[in-house]
């Protein structure tokens, strides 16, 4: 029970049982004693070890608190603290805003310096992050709350500089932000240059890095101030937790992760809570998103930060999101390690908590299966795939195109998207493997180019043609010399379908589409290279090479697809398998990967550790699949499959259950292993050897 006085007692890192941390808005008023009480039971009734309360949020959000409305907000605050205490419930408390998410009708009433769009809008409600009486009004606020003595005090995804309704792409552009560039620049500086300077076509503007610097520097300032009071204010019992949005949008903003996370822990507790599903409903398929965007912040997050992932349901109940998509995103996030599911599952407008038994319905069934996995989870597990490299100064080095800041963001997802939707393993760390989509080519220099080509290295057309005009064609066994666009005049005519040849080994003959492409690269093989489909025009007539495997002098093994939007090819058996081919000719002679096939949209996970490695499939389809599984160096002289596999059916909302195995056709002398029992639509299935 947390009290208010002494130090809050250490949550263990590592539990056998997952943790629900409910996100709660209880409003000020009467009968607070009763809602509060009444959320206590709520909350024992169903697993709920966490309360966050929720201060001053969404319908309730009248402004930045200050005054008479901040201090009924408190008294409110520490009374709900001590109910939910008393229970043995943690109480945790979430303040609405930080500089402010959007305006939503609200206006400033305290004299902040607002936060002004490239565009030249002005914000009412949001504030800048270089002003000083914003930061006067942040520190005073967290440090009133933190006296009462909340285990974190979250700080909300609006610490950031994009998205900020009204205001076109977001903030950062104010004249207090631009008095700060002029200074590194040495001379003065208006909106309207450092806009043309930054979306500038060509090289990056040296005011790109200058302004990145700036917003980086003032973020940071602001987190070291916030850390401190907090620390000082809770005397130690409290600690700060940051909630991030996509790591893509952020390096726009010159996000130093590693600075950002010391800055707001001061060497102690931290909690963060990354942002990986939708809001509402959405296809199955959509958890390859959700799956990768937590693997993605895995290794932007210090090893001491606890990953309490938001399950996200807005604006609330099941009239937002099914049940069942809830449950298969909370086992997501449990599967990738998280150490406590942030719910966000109530509306609010601060009703009370026994109005929702569809809610508690959800946690009393949804915990079997996170527990299974809780009981399962071992601290030392590293993902195994693909790797996928990024930086988080991606931003700082993409050439302008469009004129638009849209051109400064490069995102790996849709390359996690087209491969784990083909049944291929993800992983955000250097891998044997990797793959390089699009302009994220632009952010890694002519060394690192190197290093990636002495291993197997997937290429699609954009990251090809920009490698040709930088020399490396030699080591890719390509030239892609130009893109040619969908509606762009050329001979022999618009591109339709990839013919799969005899080089492939397999499907040969099958034809894939290439018709909704935005362009494909202009492909010329070099000596050597073995090409494994060729493009075709509608009347049949051959348009150039389509996809391509090379050895390179390094000793590494290159494969390059013309398409250049990949993750937007039609998908099929054949594509499937086609690329399936290509990974294990990246591999080499030691294929170590586990490939899933058998229906569409079967999503893995694959993690190792010390001699065990364990699997995870989604089914992203809305029909039951029979999931195959292809496990390099397993033994196939075995009747009836492995022995040594464990399978266990995760279905939604129900008990775990072993499942059944059964041998499967070898593919490309691997051998294979099929689930006998039928997974069903978001269900998971484990396998552990």
């Amino acid at each position: 029970m947390n009290t208010g006085t002494g130090q809050a007692p250490a949550r263990p890192r590592a539990t056998r049982r997952a943790r629900y941390h409910l996100r709660f808005q209880l409003r000020p008023g009467d009968g607070l004693a009763d809602r509060a009480q009444t959320l206590a039971k709520m909350c024992g009734e169903n697993g709920v070890e966490e309360v966050v309360l929720l201060l001053g949020a969404e319908q309730q959000y009248t402004g930045h608190l200050a005054g008479a409305e901040e201090a009924r907000w408190y008294a409110a605050a520490g009374e709900a603290r001590d109910i939910l205490g008393a229970a043995g419930l943690e109480v945790s408390l979430n303040p609405w805003v930080t500089v402010g998410h959007a305006d939503r009708g609200r206006a400033d009433t305290l004299g902040f310096a607002p936060m002004v769009s490239p565009g030249g809008r002005p914000a009412a409600a949001q504030a800048s992050f270089a002003c000083p009486v914003w930061r006067r009004w942040l520190y005073a606020h967290y440090g009133r709350f933190a006296d009462l003595g909340f285990r974190v005090l979250w700080v909300e995804d609006d610490f950031r500089f994009h998205n900020h309704a009204p205001l076109d792409w977001g903030g950062g552009f104010e004249p207090l932000m631009l008095e700060r560039l002029a200074a590194l620049a040495g001379a003065p500086v208006t909106r309207e240059q450092v806009v043309a300077a930054l979306t500038a076509p060509g090289p990056p503007h040296p005011w790109r890095a200058l302004l990145q610097q700036v917003w980086r520097t003032a973020q940071l300032e602001v987190a070291h101030g916030l850390a401190q009071v907090v620390q000082q204010r809770s005397g130690g019992r409290s600690h700060l937790g940051l909630m991030s949005s996509l790591p893509a949008m952020h390096s726009v903003e010159g996000r130093d992760w590693r600075k950002l996370f010391a800055a707001l822990s001061q060497g102690r507790e931290l909690s963060h809570r990354p942002h990986f599903a939708p809001y509402s409903d959405t296809p199955a398929r959509g958890l390859a998103s959700a799956l990768w965007s937590l693997e993605a912040q895995r290794p932007l997050r210090p090893r001491h930060v606890a990953c309490e992932p938001e399950i996200e349901n807005w604006p609330h109940t099941t009239w937002s999101k099914s049940d069942t998509q809830t449950w298969s995103e909370m086992v997501t996030a449990q599967l990738s390690g998280a150490e406590a599911l942030l719910l966000n599952l109530h509306p609010g407008h601060g009703t009370r908590a026994d109005g929702f038994p569809g809610i508690d319905r959800l946690l009393r069934r949804s915990r079997p299966a996170l527990d299974w996995l809780a009981a399962h989870r071992t601290e030392a597990a590293v993902p195994l795939g693909v790797g996928l490299p990024w930086r988080q100064d991606t931003a700082a080095h993409l050439p302008a195109e469009t004129g638009q800041l849209r051109d400064l963001v490069a995102d790996p997802a849709p390359t996690a998207d087209f491969l784990l939707g083909h049944g291929i393993p993800v992983t955000a760390q250097a891998a044997p493997v990797q793959a390089l989509f699009g302009r994220m080519v632009h952010a890694f220099d002519d060394d690192e180019i190197h290093e990636l080509l002495r291993g197997g290295l997937l290429l699609d057309g954009v990251a090809a043609h920009t490698l040709t005009r930088r020399g490396f064609a030699e080591l890719l066994g390509v030239r892609a010399g130009e893109l040619v666009g969908r509606d762009d005049p050329a001979l022999p005519g618009p591109y339709a379908v990839e013919h799969v040849t005899g080089a492939c080994g397999t499907d040969e003959g099958a034809l894939l589409s290439v018709d909704v492409q935005p362009a494909l690269a202009r492909i010329e093989p070099l000596d050597g290279a073995h090409v494994l489909t060729r493009i075709q025009t509608p009347d049949g007539h051959p348009w150039g090479a389509g996809r391509c495997h090379f050895a390179n002098a390094l000793g590494g093994r290159v494969a390059v697809l013309a398409a250049t939007a990949p993750a937007d090819l039609a998908r099929s058996d054949e594509g499937r398998s086609l690329l399936h081919t290509t990974i294990r000719l990246l591999e080499g002679e030691r294929p170590s990967l586990p490939l899933v096939s058998g229906a569409p949209h079967l999503i893995p996970y694959v993690t190792r550790s010390g001699d065990g490695h364990r699997l995870a499939v989604a089914n992203g389809s809305a029909d039951p699949a029979h999931p195959r599984i292809h496990l390099p160096g397993a033994r196939s002289d075995l009747p009836g499959g492995r022995p040594d596999v464990s399978a266990t059916l995760l279905a939604p909302l129900a008990e775990p259950a072993q499942a059944a195995l059964a041998a499967a056709p070898a593919q490309r002398g691997v051998p294979g292993l099929e689930l006998k029992t039928p997974l069903p639509h978001r269900g998971w299935a484990v396998f552990a050897w």
